[in-house]
Parts: structure tokens; sequence; C-alpha cells
């Protein structure tokens, strides 16, 4: 249930994004951007093809199991460690968990340690609440 909650929305966007741009030859948000790229190796590009399957198999995980209440709690525990940690660890280029800015470039409009900030404000409020509380609603409770 944490993963869903976290990962849905954008997964969603993934697919809308790569499914716009295979069959219309235009990106919506530049998401999947990467998939297109030549430069990038054809068995890389093969191997994101996960996000195509992942939505749809938490989304039935969710179904079969039951959705655990206490995901949007602890999906936010793991944002407040991981997104602070990964703004440590990573760099601009690499931009783990988007901590630099969304898409490719960095974000230059708030100072970095500001912007990560933020990212812990957003995330569980804007994505994670969201899908939390749809989830809870159309989902019924997995056993205790």
């Amino acid at each position: 249930s944490t993963m869903a909650i976290s990962v849905v929305f954008f997964e969603a966007l993934w697919n809308a994004d790569f499914f716009s741009r295979l069959l219309t030859g235009k990106s919506l948000i530049g998401l999947s951007a990467y998939m297109f790229d030549p430069k990038i190796p054809l068995l890389i590009r093969g191997l994101s093809c996960f996000h195509i399957v992942l939505p749809l198999l938490l989304l039935w995980t969710v179904h079969r199991l039951g959705y655990d209440q206490r995901a949007f709690v602890w999906q936010t525990v793991v944002a407040l460690v991981v997104l602070p940690i990964s703004y440590l660890v990573s760099n601009p280029q690499e931009n783990v968990n988007w901590v630099y800015g969304f898409g490719q470039k960095p974000q230059t409009i708030l100072p970095a340690p500001l912007f990560v900030i933020l990212l812990m404000l957003l995330f569980p409020l804007a994505i994670y609440l969201p899908t939390h509380l749809l989830f809870a609603r159309i989902f019924r409770a997995a056993a205790a």
C-alpha cells in the first residue's frame, strides 16, 4: 500500500507521456523522453518498460490484498527520511528522487535545500494524501 500511494500517480503520468509520444510523436510532459533517445542503449531503455507494468501490478495487489490504512503515515515517514538523504548523497546530474528539480535540469528558482523541504511537504500533501483517500474509498481494508 505504501508503494502504491507513492508511485501510482507518477507511473500513470509516465505511461500517459510514453504512450502519447509512442502513438502521436508528441510528449505530454517529457517524463519518458529518454525512452526515445537513440543515444541511450536499447537494452537500458527496454529495462524501463517496468514503468508500464508497475502501476497495474500495484493496483491489482491492493485490490487483491486490500488497502492498508497505515500507508499514508508510513510513506510520509519514508519520504521525510529518504528525500534529504537523496539530496546529500546524489548530485544534480543524477537527480535521485527529483531532489534537484522536476525533470532533467535542476531547478533554479529556490535554493536547493529549500526545494527539498518543499518536496517533503508537497509529496505527502499533494500526492500521497489524495491517493490515500482515493484508495481508502475504492479498495477494501487490508486484513490486520
